[in-house]
């Protein structure tokens, strides 16, 4: 008997691409990621064998938004509760900057203002702790400030 002849065009049969569910996705995964490290993709990356920057000194549950803050140098976003944190380890250095009392106080009263904002909007994203200021008290520190020439 002889073999019946192929049609030399004709592609081999292949197998139905794989379809990812719950039961098939971790094995997937583990299967791209052992075949990446045989390849030598994950070889020479920036910061290997070097322990992670700032990995376990305190426990700050936004330090993922604070380090891509600063990694991209962004400015005036992310969310309020890490704004105004923010702005108030700056606040006396920005009040140092004005002349005027009238200006501090007007400073002093819009932060107060957009704390106590921030208070009450239920948005989600972490919790506002950051403190209003005693506006008198901030004025008269201002002053001590001047005044010593700081």
């Amino acid at each position: 008997m002889t073999e019946p002849k192929r049609d030399q065009g004709a592609a081999e049969p292949t197998a139905p691409p794989m379809v990812l569910n719950a039961q098939n996705e971790a094995q997937f995964v583990e299967t791209a990621i052992q075949l990446a490290i045989r390849r030598g993709e994950f070889d020479n990356l920036p910061g290997a064998g070097k322990p992670i920057e700032g990995l376990g000194t305190s426990h700050d549950p936004d330090w993922w938004i604070r380090r891509k803050i600063e990694t991209e140098n962004l400015s005036g976003l992310g969310p309020p509760a890490l704004l105004l944190r923010t702005e108030d380890r700056e606040l006396n250095g920005e009040l140092d900057q004005l002349g005027r009392e009238e200006d501090v106080r007007a400073v002093l009263e819009d932060f107060n203002r957009r704390v106590i904002e921030a208070r009450r909007q239920l948005n989600g994203g972490p919790p506002v702790v950051t403190k209003t200021r005693d506006v008198d008290a901030e004025v008269s520190a201002w002053r001590e400030r001047r005044a010593s020439g700081r």
